[in-house]
Order: C-alpha cells, then sequence, then structure tokens
C-alpha cells in the first residue's frame, strides 16, 4: 500500500487527496495536518443549523462538507490527521462497521498508549481516555472504496470551536465551550507535551503493519493531485455545502391543523445525534429529511430512505417495517441508530 506522509498542507488538500485516492481506486494511508485552519462538517449535516456562517465568515474561516459522517469539527495545525483508504472488498475488512472500527482504530489507541495516554476504544468509533474523547473518527464507502479518517489531537482550540459553532445564545455558547473543555482531551493535556509529528507517523506505520503488511514512501503524483483539486472545485460551491439544508423543511414544529403538523424532532442515539423533519397531513408522511451527526453506510442511500418514507402511513408498526425493509433491501449499516428509533420520529406528540 502506498504511504504519504506530507506533514504541513493545504487546508484543501488535507481533505481532498483522501477523496481523490478514493475516486481513483488507489489504496493508501495518508498522514497530514493543515497549515490553516477550517471548519469541517459531515455529510448527512446542515451547515446552516450547526455552523454560525456569519462568524466563520468574518474572520475568513473556510467550511467544507467531506463525504463522510459525523459531525462538525474546528480543525488545524494541532491535529495530526490519518486518512486510511481500502478496497471495500479488501479480505481485512469485516463485514460489521463497529468491529471494523475496533480493529482499525487499536493501532491508533496503541499509539497513543506508547506516548504515555491511557486511551480505549468507545464505540462506535470513539478513543477516549479518563471519560475524555482523544480522537474522532469517521468512515464511509466512496466508490467502491473503504475510507476511514481520524485525528491525533495533540492540542486543541476550544474556545474557537465554540465560536464557530451554531448556538440559541452566548450564554449557551459558554456551556458549549465548558462541555467541550470538560469531554475532549488533548496529548499536551494528558502528558505536557506534544511529540513530534514525524514520530507520530512513524509510530503509526509501525502500528498499522500487522494489519495492512508494508507500507511503501511515496510522494505525490500529479494524477492524484489533479484529481484533488478537480474535487475541491466541486466541493467547494455553495450548492455542495448547502445540498443537505436546501431538502430541509424550513418550517418550525407546529400543528397547522388538526391532522396537519410540521414534525421536527432531535433526537440522541447510540450511534450520534439525528435530526428528522417532515410534514405530517392526515398520517401520511411527506417532505421527509434526516440530517445530524451520525454515520449511514451507504451515504448515497440516505436520500432515497427519505422518499421511501414519502407517503408511507405514520404508524409505529408500519413504519418500522418499512424502514426495516429498506435496510434490508439496500444492505443499510447505520450503527448505533435501530429501525425502531427513526420510525418514532415521526410519531406526533
Amino acid at each position: 500500500m502506498d504511504y504519504y506522509f506530507l506533514d504541513l498542507v493545504s487546508w484543501q488538500h488535507s481533505q481532498t487527496l483522501y477523496h481523490a485516492a478514493a475516486y481513483l481506486g488507489r489504496e493508501a494511508l495518508f498522514i497530514l495536518r493543515p497549515n490553516s485552519p477550517y471548519v469541517c462538517i459531515g455529510c448527512h449535516q446542515d451547515a446552516e443549523q450547526e455552523i454560525d456562517l456569519e462568524f466563520t465568515r468574518a474572520h475568513n474561516i473556510p467550511v467544507f462538507r467531506r463525504e463522510v459522517g459525523g459531525g462538525a469539527v474546528y480543525l488545524d495545525g494541532e491535529q495530526l490527521f490519518y486518512q486510511l483508504i481500502m478496497r471495500s472488498d479488501h479480505p481485512v475488512i469485516p463485514n460489521d462497521k463497529v468491529e471494523f472500527y475496533r480493529q482499525f482504530l487499536r493501532p491508533v489507541v496503541d499509539v497513543y498508549r506508547q506516548l504515555g495516554v491511557d486511551a480505549a476504544f468507545q464505540p462506535v468509533n470513539d478513543i477516549v481516555v479518563n471519560g475524555r474523547k482523544i480522537s474522532g473518527n469517521g468512515a464511509a464507502e466512496i466508490e467502491g472504496m473503504t475510507v476511514l479518517v481520524g485525528n491525533f489531537i495533540m492540542d486543541f482550540n476550544y474556545k474557537m470551536m465554540s465560536k464557530c459553532l451554531r448556538v440559541s445564545d452566548e450564554k449557551f455558547r459558554d456551556k458549549v465551550f465548558k462541555t467541550l473543555s470538560d469531554n475532549l482531551s488533548t496529548i499536551k493535556r494528558e502528558t505536557g507535551l506534544i511529540p513530534s509529528t514525524s514520530d507520530l507517523a512513524d509510530r503509526l506505520v509501525t502500528a498499522y503493519h500487522p494489519l495492512l503488511g508494508e507500507l511503501q514512501a511515496k510522494a505525490l503524483d500529479q494524477l492524484l493531485l489533479s484529481k484533488a483539486d478537480e474535487l475541491f472545485t466541486e466541493m467547494n460551491t455553495d450548492e455542495w455545502l448547502f445540498a443537505n439544508d436546501r431538502r430541509r423543511p424550513g418550517d418550525k414544529q407546529i400543528k397547522i391543523r388538526e391532522g396537519v403538523y410540521v414534525l421536527q424532532k432531535v433526537l440522541k442515539l447510540p450511534g450520534g445525534l439525528v435530526r428528522a423533519n417532515a410534514v405530517l397531513k392526515d398520517g401520511i408522511l411527506d417532505e421527509v429529511h434526516f440530517s445530524g451527526d451520525f454515520f449511514f453506510y451507504p451515504s448515497s442511500a440516505l436520500p432515497e430512505l427519505e422518499q421511501t418514507l414519502v407517503g408511507t402511513r405514520a404508524d409505529i408498526e408500519h413504519l418500522t417495517k418499512t424502514i426495516q425493509s429498506f435496510y434490508k433491501k439496500r444492505e443499510i449499516e447505520s450503527p448505533g441508530i435501530k429501525a425502531e428509533k427513526l420510525a418514532e420520529v415521526f410519531i406526533p406528540l
């Protein structure tokens, strides 16, 4: 497998290189970090609901939507990313997504422990120490390739992260800042030191060797760079950034008249936060939309599920069977998010 230790790259390439490798069908491991800050949101999130876009624009902080699920995060050079791209039919990849995370994050956990951080894997996809998250990870399937992305959090700007998120008022922002500080840790916080990025990279390559075999150090070639730049041109647009927002009904959660409701609910499930919107007309669903911080494989099937539910009778048993049938037909995996829980969203209070 090809291995690229690039250290500092442009913020654009810190996201588009692994996308490019997936679209080109190349197996690779990238280890890199951005040379300037930006905000990255998950592919199922709504930018306008998650991010204070007025603040990010005023401070020239780009906002980018990746093709990997999960939540919004502030990224900068204090985090070293690992981005692993493999053929989805690779024999070492388990079928179960939680087991995939467990197996492929074990080398990351090992590196943390080598540094004196008592890290542990926590399903679905986190690495924690003393109850605090110290590595965020996500996976996606892109063009027949399985992609795993994550980070070594060397240090973290809690205040800037809290400023970039959209909140109802400043008092709530203070609560977000405190919650981040209490629940997210860093290598510096745990050990008092920041390791060199080259040392982290060397340790991770060694730790991955039993799983991946020999990794061949490579330099970026023109085809990979050209594909990355092509993808950035497509993804760095309002059309791409706000694609989810435009599927979302703009109404609030209200009763329009007897039998007609606009539903908007937020569920905190083991697999992440799910926000659901729909219009319910005389017991029939319309304008269904899901967004949030969760993982859904394949991600391209989420709009199909939304369309499948349009015209469906909104009773819990029927919805559960409909969603379960869709999961089986499309071979859906959504770790920590069961069909019956999604069905409950659409039952009015």
